[in-house]
């Protein structure tokens, strides 16, 4: 049995998301590598905001910290973001030498003493760095992607730039970093997500041709993308920096520019996201003087409020959207049709390689492939049979607490969305009795069978301090899912346990922690109910694990 429903730990208090951002990428140059000067900026900033069948693009997206033909002079982007009240994602520049890198802190540092309290206002975050860990993969290398940093090198320069503002009036911005999802799940690179305050994701399915990366599929490819970086991101916010789909240029593998599929991928990826999820676009323009091949500008050569396609959302009402939640008061959420932490295309441990981009202080994507790698403790409870779930709503069982502190799970929801915050998976392994030394590494989907047995871990936030958590297992129809799926083979059930310690990527059958305690047998699962497994304190600042195993299937 291969199933990807959602089990997840809840809290009880909900806590409030983080102010959401939208906007575009800037470059620092035009196609003729002439610079772009304060009066373009703000011609941009001004067009973003106007532009037909939008609102809410605000902010702006920065690669440098330097101004195009200058050493160390703050980019001209600045006083035009103070002239259009326009919120900043600010970029140092990291993959080049010491000196270069020095000078985008001096470009820093004078930015912050020339335009004072007026331009800190705008600084939503600095990202140290843009797909630097991307470019000195095995894969990235290949494609001679350009120079790139270790992640040690990438973590010391998030706290130089940390260190930079701790005396000025900036002291307390968000420092993080951006690169592609997939550099983000090789836990190689686990160090640059610890040192940042939030992480910045970058995925195109058009380049992902290794994939099927029709324009078909291209919202499950993202939501797989995105979602995989939540799995990852220990419930740091998760801001997706670029992503976009190409109006004009070559055929990449199935994924063939048009201004049609360039109005799907807005409709199907960007009208899901904006206003829940911090989202920078890419791109508003990118055809001045030229045009590149591929283009991703949602205008062309002459700069305009009126958009090359409709850039109008469909009405929610009439068109399918992802649940949207929060895993931590600064809310990464994970989105795609229900499942969280499990991917469900991917059908084996082993995650599957894909193309994404790299971009150049200049602000251009190039097709380069990258390579993925992938709560209080709660206390047993009573029998509980299944909550049956009605097929036609659009939200998860929400878990509550009534008068006598009694955890319920109320029915009339269906397992597609949790209204409460509540952490997904961080880690999910697959243990085989057949196999009982293999080690499957990181899954995206929960297996088992007779034989295969799937383990997940929670890591349970600070936040969640004097609360009570409870345990889920929501299993959706597949009419209830967009962008996954689940096969079930057979009947019977699943038994639930806690075990003594957490599981990690090299978990097998003969080395899993052992039981410390049963905490449930669902003797029978049917699609479309909701299962309560446990509640309990929360155990703040554990790693808990939790064995869910075969019972009876045929």
């Amino acid at each position: 049995m291969r199933a990807s429903p959602l089990f997840a730990l809840t809290a009880t208090i909900s806590t409030a998301y983080s102010q959401v951002y939208q906007g575009f990428n800037y470059g620092s140059v035009f196609t003729d590598n002439s610079p772009i000067l304060q009066q373009n900026y703000q011609d941009r900033f001004n067009t973003a905001k106007q532009l037909k069948g939008t609102s809410g693009f605000t902010s702006a997206r920065l690669f440098t910290m330097i101004q195009a033909g200058t050493t160390n002079s703050p980019t001209q982007a600045i006083p035009a973001a103070i002239a259009t009240k326009t919120s900043l994602l600010l970029g140092l520049f990291l993959s080049s030498t010491d000196d270069a890198f020095n000078n985008e802190l001096a470009a820093l540092s004078s930015a912050i003493s020339t335009y004072g309290q007026q331009f800190v206002d705008l600084i939503i975050g600095i990202s140290v760095g843009s797909e630097d860990l991307y470019r000195i993969s095995p894969i990235g290398i290949e494609n001679l992607s350009g120079a790139g940093d270790s992640p040690d090198q990438v973590v010391s320069r998030i706290n130089a730039v940390r260190q930079r503002i701790s005396g000025t009036i900036a002291k307390g911005k968000p420092v993080g970093h951006v690169d592609t999802w997939t550099a983000y799940v090789n836990s190689s690179n686990s160090a640059v997500i610890d040192a940042s305050d939030f992480v910045g994701m970058d995925a195109y399915p058009y380049f992902q041709t290794t994939q099927e990366n029709s324009i078909e599929n291209s919202a499950n490819l993202f939501f797989e993308a995105y979602n995989a970086t939540v799995g990852v991101a220990g419930g740091k916010p998760v801001w997706i920096t670029e992503t976009g789909f190409p109006v004009s240029g070559k055929t990449a593998n199935l994924g063939v520019p048009s201004l049609t599929n360039a109005k799907t991928y807005w409709d199907q990826v960007g009208c899901r996201v904006f206003g829940s999820i911090t989202t920078f676009w890419y791109t508003l323009q990118d055809a001045f003087p030229s045009t590149p091949n591929p283009s991703f500008g949602i205008v062309g050569t002459s700069l305009g409020t009126t958009p090359l396609y409709d850039l109008s959302c469909p009405d929610k009402s009439s068109t399918s959207s992802p649940s949207t939640s929060s895993s931590s008061s600064t809310a990464s959420q994970n989105i795609g049709g229900g499942v969280r932490g499990s991917s469900a295309t991917a059908s084996e441990p082993t995650p599957q390689a894909e193309e994404s981009t790299t971009l150049s202080p200049g602000g251009g994507p190039s097709p380069t492939p990258a390579q993925p790698e992938p709560t209080g403790e709660p206390a047993p409870s009573p029998p509980v049979t299944a909550t049956q779930l009605s097929p036609g709503q659009t939200t998860l069982a929400t878990v509550t607490t009534g008068p006598d502190g009694v955890l319920t799970v109320p029915a009339s929801s269906c397992p597609t969305g949790l209204s409460s915050d509540f952490q997904y998976p961080h880690l999910i392994v697959g243990v085989d009795k057949s196999k009982p030394d293999t080690a499957f590494e990181t899954s995206y989907n929960a297996h088992f069978s007779p034989t295969v047995s799937s383990i997940f871990n929670f890591d349970i936030p600070s936040t969640y301090t004097g609360r009570n958590c409870a345990l889920l297992f929501l299993f959706p129809t597949r009419d209830n899912l967009e962008t996954s799926n689940f096969t079930l083979s057979g009947s019977g059930g699943i038994n639930v346990a806690r075990l003594a310690s957490p599981a990690t990527s090299q978990t097998t059958y003969n080395n899993k922690p052992a039981v410390a305690k049963d905490l449930k047998t669902i003797p029978s699962l049917q699609p479309g109910n909701s299962y309560f497994i446990a509640a309990g304190p929360c155990s703040v600042g554990a790693r808990l694990s939790y064995q869910r195993e075969f019972l009876g299937l045929r």
